[in-house]
Protein backbone atom coordinates (compact mmCIF):
# COMPACT_ATOMS: atom_id res chain seq x y z
CA UNK A 1 0.00 0.00 0.00
CA UNK A 2 1.63 3.34 -1.11
CA UNK A 3 2.21 5.18 1.11
CA UNK A 4 1.15 9.31 1.89
CA UNK A 5 3.54 11.54 3.26
CA UNK A 6 2.73 13.53 6.17
CA UNK A 7 2.95 16.85 4.97
CA UNK A 8 0.62 16.00 2.04
CA UNK A 9 -2.59 16.98 3.66
CA UNK A 10 -5.14 16.31 0.79
CA UNK A 11 -5.84 13.10 -1.61
CA UNK A 12 -6.37 12.67 -5.42
CA UNK A 13 -9.07 10.39 -5.94
CA UNK A 14 -6.32 8.16 -7.31
CA UNK A 15 -4.07 7.85 -3.85
CA UNK A 16 -7.99 7.78 -2.16
CA UNK A 17 -8.06 5.13 -4.32
CA UNK A 18 -4.90 3.40 -3.77
CA UNK A 19 -4.65 3.94 -0.12
CA UNK A 20 -8.48 2.63 0.84
CA UNK A 21 -9.12 -0.04 -1.53
CA UNK A 22 -11.82 1.76 -3.15
CA UNK A 23 -12.43 1.88 -6.45
CA UNK A 24 -12.53 5.21 -8.41
CA UNK A 25 -16.17 4.78 -9.78
CA UNK A 26 -16.84 3.98 -5.60
CA UNK A 27 -15.35 7.04 -4.52
CA UNK A 28 -17.40 9.45 -6.65
CA UNK A 29 -20.21 7.36 -6.11
CA UNK A 30 -19.61 7.65 -2.19
CA UNK A 31 -19.62 11.61 -3.13
CA UNK A 32 -22.39 12.06 -5.04
CA UNK A 33 -24.24 10.17 -1.97
CA UNK A 34 -22.87 12.36 0.42
CA UNK A 35 -21.17 10.21 1.99
CA UNK A 36 -17.58 11.67 1.33
CA UNK A 37 -17.12 15.26 0.20
CA UNK A 38 -13.70 16.64 -1.51
CA UNK A 39 -13.13 20.61 -2.88
CA UNK A 40 -12.38 21.24 -6.96
CA UNK A 41 -9.24 22.69 -7.60
CA UNK A 42 -9.00 25.33 -10.24
CA UNK A 43 -8.37 22.84 -13.06
CA UNK A 44 -11.41 20.87 -11.71
CA UNK A 45 -10.03 18.42 -10.14
CA UNK A 46 -11.26 16.38 -6.62
CA UNK A 47 -8.81 17.05 -3.48
CA UNK A 48 -9.86 14.69 -0.21
CA UNK A 49 -8.56 15.73 3.24
CA UNK A 50 -6.53 12.79 4.97
CA UNK A 51 -9.74 12.02 6.67
CA UNK A 52 -11.67 10.88 4.14
CA UNK A 53 -9.53 7.61 4.13
CA UNK A 54 -11.47 6.76 7.89
CA UNK A 55 -14.43 7.64 6.62
CA UNK A 56 -14.35 5.68 3.35
CA UNK A 57 -12.89 2.68 5.85
CA UNK A 58 -16.45 3.55 7.83
CA UNK A 59 -18.30 3.26 5.22
CA UNK A 60 -17.20 0.08 3.41
CA UNK A 61 -16.89 -1.70 7.49
CA UNK A 62 -20.57 -0.67 7.56
CA UNK A 63 -21.29 -1.87 3.88
CA UNK A 64 -20.00 -5.33 4.94
CA UNK A 65 -22.67 -5.80 7.64
CA UNK A 66 -24.95 -4.44 5.56
CA UNK A 67 -25.60 -1.51 6.77
CA UNK A 68 -27.50 0.85 4.03
CA UNK A 69 -26.09 3.79 2.57
CA UNK A 70 -28.66 6.50 3.77
CA UNK A 71 -27.89 4.65 6.93
CA UNK A 72 -24.66 5.21 6.97
CA UNK A 73 -25.03 8.88 5.67
CA UNK A 74 -26.92 9.70 8.92
CA UNK A 75 -24.32 8.42 11.00
CA UNK A 76 -21.23 10.02 9.52
CA UNK A 77 -23.63 13.42 9.35
CA UNK A 78 -23.43 13.03 12.95
CA UNK A 79 -19.58 13.97 12.94
CA UNK A 80 -17.87 17.09 13.06
CA UNK A 81 -16.52 17.93 9.45
CA UNK A 82 -13.18 17.05 9.36
CA UNK A 83 -12.65 14.62 11.65
CA UNK A 84 -11.95 11.16 11.11
CA UNK A 85 -14.73 8.60 12.65
CA UNK A 86 -13.15 7.38 15.71
CA UNK A 87 -13.15 3.78 17.70
CA UNK A 88 -15.82 4.81 20.69
CA UNK A 89 -17.72 6.30 16.87
CA UNK A 90 -18.02 3.26 15.40
CA UNK A 91 -18.78 1.66 18.97
CA UNK A 92 -22.04 3.80 19.18
CA UNK A 93 -23.05 3.94 15.78
CA UNK A 94 -22.62 -0.12 16.04
CA UNK A 95 -24.63 -0.24 18.71
CA UNK A 96 -27.72 1.23 17.06
CA UNK A 97 -27.22 -0.87 13.88
CA UNK A 98 -27.37 -4.02 16.73
CA UNK A 99 -31.12 -4.46 16.63
CA UNK A 100 -31.49 -4.17 12.76
CA UNK A 101 -28.60 -6.58 12.05
CA UNK A 102 -29.97 -9.15 14.55
CA UNK A 103 -33.48 -8.84 12.98
CA UNK A 104 -31.64 -9.33 9.67
CA UNK A 105 -30.17 -12.61 10.83
CA UNK A 106 -33.17 -13.57 12.08
CA UNK A 107 -34.96 -13.14 8.40
CA UNK A 108 -32.08 -15.25 7.18
CA UNK A 109 -31.50 -18.04 8.97
CA UNK A 110 -35.62 -18.35 7.95
CA UNK A 111 -34.75 -17.95 4.44
CA UNK A 112 -32.29 -20.31 5.14
CA UNK A 113 -34.33 -22.76 6.71
CA UNK A 114 -36.86 -22.87 4.55
CA UNK A 115 -35.38 -22.92 1.00
CA UNK A 116 -35.80 -26.01 0.28
CA UNK A 117 -39.19 -26.27 0.97
CA UNK A 118 -39.80 -24.01 -1.50
CA UNK A 119 -38.31 -25.98 -4.60
CA UNK A 120 -41.12 -26.96 -6.49
CA UNK A 121 -43.68 -25.78 -4.47
CA UNK A 122 -44.59 -22.45 -6.76
CA UNK A 123 -46.36 -20.79 -4.34
CA UNK A 124 -49.72 -21.26 -5.22
CA UNK A 125 -50.83 -20.35 -1.36
CA UNK A 126 -49.44 -18.06 0.42
CA UNK A 127 -51.24 -18.34 3.40
CA UNK A 128 -48.23 -21.11 4.11
CA UNK A 129 -44.94 -19.50 2.42
CA UNK A 130 -42.69 -18.78 4.77
CA UNK A 131 -40.50 -17.01 2.70
CA UNK A 132 -43.76 -14.99 0.71
CA UNK A 133 -45.12 -14.36 3.40
CA UNK A 134 -44.01 -14.25 6.74
CA UNK A 135 -45.73 -14.57 9.46
CA UNK A 136 -48.77 -15.38 7.86
CA UNK A 137 -49.30 -11.15 7.55
CA UNK A 138 -51.31 -12.47 3.75
CA UNK A 139 -53.32 -15.27 4.77
CA UNK A 140 -55.21 -13.50 7.14
CA UNK A 141 -56.99 -11.64 4.14
CA UNK A 142 -58.25 -15.83 3.12
CA UNK A 143 -56.48 -18.63 1.09
CA UNK A 144 -54.86 -18.71 -2.76
CA UNK A 145 -52.39 -16.11 -3.71
CA UNK A 146 -53.84 -12.43 -2.68
CA UNK A 147 -51.00 -10.72 -3.67
CA UNK A 148 -51.61 -11.56 -7.72
CA UNK A 149 -55.41 -10.56 -7.34
CA UNK A 150 -54.71 -7.34 -5.22
CA UNK A 151 -52.47 -6.23 -7.82
CA UNK A 152 -55.62 -6.27 -10.79
CA UNK A 153 -53.79 -9.84 -11.68
CA UNK A 154 -56.08 -12.27 -12.84
CA UNK A 155 -54.65 -14.91 -10.95
CA UNK A 156 -53.49 -17.29 -14.01
CA UNK A 157 -49.48 -18.01 -13.98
Amino acid sequence: MPQIPEKIHELTVGQLSARSGAAVSALHFYEAKGLISSRRTTGNQRRYTRDTLRRVAFVRAAQRVGIPLATIREALAELPEERTPTREDWARLSEAWRSELDERIKQLNRLRDHLTDCIGCGCLSLANCVLSNPDDVVGERGAGSRLMVERGGNGKG
